[in-house]
């Protein structure tokens, strides 16, 4: 069990932890959440040993072991599978259980003609999957992920989404993708104001918690103004009257009692639209049978990408002027090449590409960090993407993006991966255009800014094609899909949830639910292993459901309790009601919608707590089947 006491920290002066205490308890799977550069991955370090806090304690157990994703690249052995192996728990019967290895670096996205590779030929992004894979083989008390999606695709997500779920021990995830976090997470932790909060739940009702009590906080601190304005101006309206002496004198002790609210400082977020360039027409712009493939020796490094064979073929698509098309599939099989063709940046080698000569494109890419001119300020960046932008409209553009003051002067040689992300989406703010291209730009944004993004893509009147891995935003704006999977491209007509339901992901399809083992892992385990799975399983089944089934009792009892106090309440508002007791009714309406408003609350809770006890109940049932 880990438990946090006193916790303070600050990098000059930036305060990230002001007198934080928490307790992590058994079985716990906590969303850590907090605005870029609020303490988050901070927080882990300290728990690592790999930072000390300013004060306070950080206390685990000493049998306690604790996993971590780490960036840091470093492999010893020669194939994928050794590496992968080398995280692999002693087994205490013998028997091999290398094929747990092998699950998970098939679920990341490994092939298994990639297990006897060296680890040394991958891309940056397969050696992090590696990383990935041995943090989850060595099965530690507490797990610690920090970002564990950036460089999955969409189908190794929802593989890392359904393992996340069966975790049986401690967890702790940051992620910018709240779907991802609040299907993998029992209770959820955030970072505000320098404190911590943590809730039973998803991040959706810690959030709302969070803004009730500071509007709470905010009507408190202005009655308790207006109270003190009335006190202050009686004491001085007869401070000279000595017939008022003691009333006065009764008031000033009054004041210096009463406590005195800060008002809160305002917190930024992104917050902006996309500028829409008129449009007569009704097509965009189309591409009629496009084939791509990259030559020997030109393909992406260590992408999956294999020379000569092509990324699609006789691919058509015609793109509407109010279109919402995402472009899902596996990392390296052409999702940037394509978006790179519609854009005219590349050429495909048969098939045409044609543009609408009103067609007006607002283009955010990959590589186009690598375009920013490291020597300019994000002013003048900002400033040089269109004649018409002067320095007003881009300080305006600078304040939106979270670049104020004299933010707004440092040099782009000097910004972080995400800020040049932010300098990227405010110079697609100053062109207006028709059409947006948009390759992955979430990666880089917090929850609350990618909000702002799906609000401002919603209101975009144009076109939008992005490429994502996001299944939050595919729900919340795709209509029509490009899907790269199975070696081919096809358009699906539909969203992304008419998708899984009637076509769905080919490896899901293959492995039924996907939660299943593979025949080939069957043949691996023995009637012994068989009876140890089954055990582990139930196991782990009771370790789940228990604590949800208290949790829903728990629930039902407290909100029996609180109906109770509604009723005994609604008859004293009767009774001040027929006195006429003014003072009694509006402290008993008070008292009555706040008891309505908790048990509201407590309801969605159940509401949740039950779906989630249906499923894992479900889930449990279809694992264990699949064990014979």
């Amino acid at each position: 069990m880990l438990k946090v006491s006193g916790l303070e920290k600050s990098y000059g002066s930036q305060a990230l932890f002001d007198n934080v205490s928490f307790v992590m308890n058994p079985g716990e799977r906590i969303g850590l959440v907090g605005r870029n550069g609020h303490g988050k991955t901070t927080l882990f370090r300290m728990i690592l040993g790999e930072d000390e806090p300013d004060a306070g304690v950080i206390s685990v157990p000493n049998y306690y072991t604790i996993g971590h994703l780490s960036q840091h690249i470093r492999f010893t052995e020669d194939t994928v599978l050794k590496e992968g192996c080398l995280s692999l728990p002693v087994s205490e019967d013998g028997i091999d259980e290398s094929y747990k290895v092998e699950t998970i670096l098939m679920g990341l996205g490994f092939s298994t003609d990639d297990f006897n590779r060296n680890p040394q030929e991958f891309s940056g992004g397969y050696q992090v999957r590696l990383n990935l894979a041995k943090v989850l083989v060595s099965e530690p008390n507490l797990l610690l992920l920090d970002e564990p999606t950036n460089y999955l695709d969409i189908v190794s997500v929802r593989w890392l989404t359904r393992f996340l779920r069966a975790w049986r021990d401690e967890m702790i995830i940051i992620t910018h993708d709240r779907d991802f976090m609040d299907s993998v997470t029992t209770h959820t932790m955030g970072i505000h104001r320098c404190k911590m909060k943590k809730i039973t739940g998803p991040t959706e009702k810690l959030y709302q918690q969070i803004a009730q009590e500071e509007e709470i906080h905010e009507k408190t601190r202005i009655g308790d103004e207006k109270k003190r304005a009335e006190v202050e101006e009686f004491i001085n309206r007869f401070r000279a009257k000595a017939s008022k002496a003691k009333a006065v004198q009764s008031r000033v002790k009054a004041l210096e009692k009463m406590e005195k609210l800060d008002k809160l400082a305002d917190i930024r977020t992104l917050d902006f639209s996309f500028k829409s360039a008129p449009f007569p027409g009704k097509w965009l712009m189309s591409a009629n049978n496009i084939s791509f493939s990259y030559n020997q020796g030109e393909s992406p490094a260590c992408a999956g990408v294999t020379a000569d064979r092509p990324l699609f073929q006789d691919l058509s698509i015609a793109v509407g002027k109010n279109d919402r098309i995402a472009v899902i599939g596996k990392n390296g099989k052409g999702k940037t090449t394509l978006l790179n063709l519609l854009a005219g940046e590349m050429q495909p080698q048969t098939g045409m590409v044609q543009h609408n000569q009103n067609l007006s494109i607002a283009y955010f890419g990959q590589t186009n960090i690598n375009r920013l001119n490291q020597q300019k300020t994000v002013e003048m960046e900002i400033m040089d993407t269109h004649p018409d932008c002067n320095r007003g409209v881009a300080r305006k553009i600078c304040g939106i993006m979270m670049f104020d003051g004299d933010k707004a002067l440092k040099k782009i040689s000097v910004l972080s991966g995400g800020e040049k992300s932010r300098v990227l989406l405010g110079k697609l703010l100053v062109s207006p255009a028709n059409l947006l291209l948009l390759d992955e730009p979430t990666n880089h944004l917090d929850m609350d800014s990618i909000d702002s993004l799906v609000e401002a893509i919603d209101a975009f009147d144009g076109g939008v094609i992005i490429v994502t891995h996001s299944e939050l935003i595919l729900n919340s704006v795709a209509t029509r899909l490009i899907v790269f999977d199975g070696g081919k491209v096809e358009l699906f007509e539909g969203t992304y949830q008419e998708f899984l339901d009637r076509v769905g992901w080919e490896n899901e399809r293959e492995a039924g639910d996907g939660s299943r083992p593979s025949s080939r892992q069957n043949k691996n385990i023995n009637k012994k292993e068989m009876r140890r799975l089954r055990a582990q399983l139930a196991e782990n089944r009771s370790k789940t459901l228990g604590p949800l089934q208290t949790r829903i009792a728990e629930l039902e009892k407290t909100i029996m309790l609180l109906e109770k106090d509604v009723e005994k309440e609604s008859e004293f508002l009767v009774e001040a009601s027929e006195k006429g007791d003014g003072n009694a009714i509006s402290k008993l309406s008070i008292a009555i919608h706040n008891l309505n408003t908790q048990i509201e609350s407590l309801f969605k809770e159940l509401e949740s707590l039950t779906a989630e006890h249906d499923a894992k109940t479900k889930e449990f049932e279809d694992r264990m089947g699949g064990l014979g």
